[in-house]
């Protein structure tokens, strides 16, 4: 079978090598790829986000999967120009995709179906939002309605934060993403990244993670898309997994198909765990990125097969995907300068040394210019491990991350810090 990915980032470099280790695939077609991906799709010239070229490719090319790896292409209704011209896809619609492509949606559709999450107002008017803002309390959290590369959440620990960033929000930080607001109470507990499965109807847990969004050691500076994660997160247990599945993933799944749109792809839920229990905070609508990368590392499974089967609607009886009892751990090697402006062009040498340890490293940001790696983006490199515990692992990581030579990049270097905390209680 001939498959298309859609997308260039570290998430879909670890979609690709798990893509192309399965028996069923002829060829793997990558739009727009990255020189990781290179090593196991033939790359072509496509743009992800115009339906209409992504479907005359699948068609001149019997592709008979397309995987879409990010959001945009999503919210574009690439999924919805597929399924019209009878191309199976991995992705949902864009009425579907509103779950991430914006918070009030999710969070009216959470309290219309008793989801636990956060109190939350919606707002089109800066004057509204600064009007109610006491009322929620101090830390408050401020989040563009809109897609802004996991970036458009504030947590303002003053009024007068708070204030700037809606002043921000409003004022065009986040381009259109910031047209409405949405501002939420302020969560106390652990954070925890839950993936599942659905074609739509029938729904498979698939695994747990746990991200580190802030820049620097300790949680402390701004947020990013995120600087690594491990998996699982032992604090996600199957009891809190079981409640989840009943008390948020499935009722979101059978509320959008209730409402005429169904969701079929992967259902990602950030969720904080609560003295009162699991509350959703947001949903994606695609694998997470870095947590694709823990995840795929501990697949036990043909991710093509698993894939198809959700694109086609065949999920119903299928036992959950098998994932391994190792844990897995990733650090993100970032340019410098990022998440501001982040420093182009830094060289990149040894990832064959680094992949020698043991270790995967996954692409993230990077091209090729006169035959030699460069960074290309703000998160560059993706260094993957697995060990019998999460300290094991992040050992493994960290090795292979000395073992590279970027002299622009950076890294934390605590990623799974909670989880190596856990064990040594044990």
């Amino acid at each position: 079978m001939n498959v298309l990915l859609l997308g260039s980032g570290g998430r879909e470099h670890a979609l690709a090598w798990k893509l192309a280790q399965s028996p069923r695939l002829t060829t793997l077609f990558a739009a727009p790829g990255n020189p990781g991906i290179a090593d196991h799709a033939r790359i072509v010239t496509v743009d992800p986000c115009d339906p209409a070229a992504v479907v005359a490719f699948a068609r001149d090319n019997a592709v008979g999967l397309v995987v879409v790896g990010p959001e945009q292409p999503l919210v574009a209704g690439v999924a919805d120009a597929l399924a019209a011209a009878g191309v199976p896809v991995f992705g949902p619609t864009a009425a579907a995709a509103r779950l991430e492509g914006s918070k009030a949606f999710t969070k009216d559709l959470c309290a219309r179906e008793k989801i636990p999450t956060a109190p939350y107002g919606h707002f089109d008017s800066e004057a509204d939002a600064r009007a109610v803002l006491d009322g929620f309390g101090l830390p408050v959290v401020i989040k563009a309605d809109g897609l802004a590369a996991g970036k458009g959440v504030v947590i303002a620990t003053t009024r007068e934060e708070a204030e700037a960033a809606l002043a921000d929000m409003f004022g065009g930080g986040f381009g259109g993403a910031g047209a409405e607001v949405v501002i939420e109470r302020f969560l106390e507990g652990e954070e925890v990244s839950f993936f599942a499965i659905t074609d739509g109807a029938a729904v498979l847990p698939l695994g747990s993670a746990q991200d580190h969004k802030r820049v620097g050691d300790g949680d402390l500076g701004p947020n990013t898309g995120g600087m690594g994660a491990y998996s699982p997160a032992s604090v996600f247990t199957p009891e809190l997994e079981a409640r989840v599945m009943a008390e948020i993933v499935e009722p979101t799944v059978r509320a959008m198909a209730g409402a005429g749109t169904p969701y079929a792809g992967v259902l990602y839920a950030g969720l904080m765990l609560t003295a009162d229990g699991p509350q959703l905070i947001e949903y994606n609508a695609r694998f997470g990125d870095p947590e694709a990368q823990v995840l795929m590392l501990r697949l036990e499974e043909d991710l093509l097969d698993l894939l198809l089967a959700a694109a086609t609607q065949r999920l119903a009886g299928r036992d959950r995907p098998r994932l391994a009892a190792a844990h897995a751990l990733t650090v993100v090697l970032a340019a410098a300068g990022y998440p501001g402006t982040p420093q182009a062009g830094g060289a990149i040498r040894r990832i064959d040394a680094a992949e020698a340890t043991g270790a995967k490293v996954f692409h993230a940001g990077t091209r090729t210019v006169d035959g030699a790696l460069v960074a290309a983006g703000g998160r560059v490199l993706n260094v993957t491990a697995t060990g019998a515990s999460v300290a094991d692992a992040q050992a493994a990581a960290y090795r292979a991350v000395d073992a590279i030579d970027f002299a622009a990049g950076f890294c934390r270097r605590d990623i799974g810090w909670r989880e190596i905390a856990r064990e040594k209680a044990r």
